[in-house]
Parts: C-alpha cells; sequence; structure tokens
C-alpha cells in the first residue's frame, strides 16, 4: 500500500499511521482523509494496536481550508470523507491510541478524540477552533466532546475556541494522559506495546460495551455485558490469564 500524505509501518504487531505533511501542520485534505481510512480500515490480522500521529511540530491543525474552500458541497464532504475516517478508527477491530504530540486543533481535534485513548505532550494543545472562522464543530466533536467533559465545558470549548493545554485536558478527562515532552515518545510506545500484548479480545468487547453503554438503559447493559463475558470466558486468552495467575508469570495473550 502506497501513500502520499501519511507514512505507515507495523512492527511488532503495531502499526502506526503518522500524519505527513508538517509544512501546513499536517492539515487535512481529501487525500489524507482518504489515506487514514485506507490504512486503518486494511490494518491485518497481524495489528494488535494502532497508533494515530502527525509529524512536525503539530498533531492535526484541522481541515486544510484551502482545500474545504474549493470543494463544491461541504456537507458532501463531511459525509463522504469525514465520517468514513471517523468510523474506520471507531470500528477498528484493535485499540487506537491517539498520540497529539503538538497543536490539535478543529477536525484535528475531534480525529484525536474518538480513538480510544488519547495521550498527549504537555506542551500540546485542543482546540476547538470552529468558531473563529464562523463555523461550528464537525467531525464528530459535537458527540465526543459533551459525552467526555459535560455540557459546560464543551460549551465553553465550542463557544470561546480556546486552547485547552494538555494537562488541564487530562484533569478534565478529554484526554487519557499527559506527559512531560522528554516522556512522550517513550510513553506512546509503553502503552502501545501493552495494548499489542494484551487480550485482543477482552479490549474489543470493552469498546463494544462501553459505546452502547451510551444508549442502553442499565437491564440492556448488564444482559450484553453478560453476554459477551460468556464469550471472553469461552477464549484462550481467558485461560492462558488464569493459568499465567496460578503459576505467578506474565500473561501470553494471543488475542483468541
Amino acid at each position: 500500500m502506497s501513500f502520499e500524505t501519511i507514512q505507515f509501518s507495523v512492527r511488532d504487531g503495531i502499526a502506526t499511521v503518522v500524519m505527513n505533511r508538517p509544512d501546513v501542520m499536517n492539515a487535512l485534505n481529501s487525500r489524507m482523509r482518504s489515506e487514514i481510512t485506507a490504512a486503518i480500515s486494511g490494518v491485518g490480522a497481524e495489528v494488535r494496536c494502532v497508533v494515530l500521529t502527525g509529524s512536525g511540530r503539530a498533531f492535526c491543525s484541522g481541515q486544510d481550508l484551502t482545500d474545504f474552500a474549493a470543494a463544491a458541497d461541504v456537507e458532501a464532504v463531511l459525509r463522504d470523507e469525514y465520517e468514513p475516517m471517523l468510523q474506520a478508527i471507531v470500528n477498528c477491530p484493535v485499540p487506537v491510541i491517539a498520540a497529539i504530540n503538538g497543536v490539535a486543533a478543529g477536525a484535528g481535534a475531534n480525529l484525536a478524540l474518538c480513538c480510544d485513548v488519547v495521550i498527549a505532550t504537555e506542551s500540546a494543545q485542543i482546540i476547538e477552533a470552529f468558531t473563529r472562522i464562523g463555523l461550528i464543530p464537525d467531525a464528530g466533536g459535537t458527540w465526543f466532546i459533551p459525552r467526555l467533559v459535560g455540557h459546560a465545558r464543551a460549551m465553553g470549548m465550542m463557544l470561546f475556541a480556546e486552547g485547552v493545554p494538555a494537562k488541564q485536558a487530562e484533569e478534565w478527562g478529554l484526554i487519557w494522559k499527559a506527559l512531560p515532552d522528554e516522556e512522550f515518545v517513550e510513553g506512546v510506545a509503553a502503552a502501545a506495546r501493552k495494548l499489542a500484548a494484551g487480550p485482543s479480545g477482552a479490549y474489543r468487547r470493552i469498546r463494544t460495551l462501553v459505546s452502547q453503554s451510551l444508549d442502553n438503559d442499565l437491564e440492556d447493559q448488564l444482559k450484553l455485558e453478560a453476554r459477551m463475558q460468556k464469550e471472553a470466558a469461552n477464549s484462550r486468552d481467558f485461560s492462558e490469564g488464569v493459568q499465567a495467575f496460578l503459576q505467578k508469570r506474565p500473561a501470553q495473550f494471543s488475542g483468541r
């Protein structure tokens, strides 16, 4: 698979997707959206974790406004290009880590927030910048952010379009963790290694359960938990986990 706007590699069960337009702070154009979608949708069975990050000093500055201004139908761009990209991440069979190495703004912020785990360097900021140019948040921002931080903070972020420093984002629960800049690369790598070595089937079921909990009532959620726990209890990974616990050794999960 050949790419122009991203770098894609797989090593030790970890697929790394690097947005690679550093001259424009990795702004999203049509080509990049298509390539991110293809890369994440096409991960093979050997992949057990995906890391999405940016090259240079930014994670992603959002929509490439030159590209967007030339679009004849903005609604079609969101429907036909953004939605498949976000759905590829949400429906990825393995956990996806967003590694925010610098500013994440606009659609770039929301691209990160749709991932399963977000780790940022402390010098990074997350900015819902849309109202600065008279637009509304898109790329799922109006869905993800209120669920992560609540109504008041979501409205403040979107109306004022002020940057939220990574440490504050961590305190709010907007992201999982903010790391000192000098610890960021190894911290992301360690998290990816841990997920890649873990019980992929359990991770997949957790992602489904958390997603569906947003619409289920308690009774439906308990039934879904019971069904999925039955599946997990019949897996090789559960058997291996119990044996490893009893033998006081690290588990060697196979993802099955």
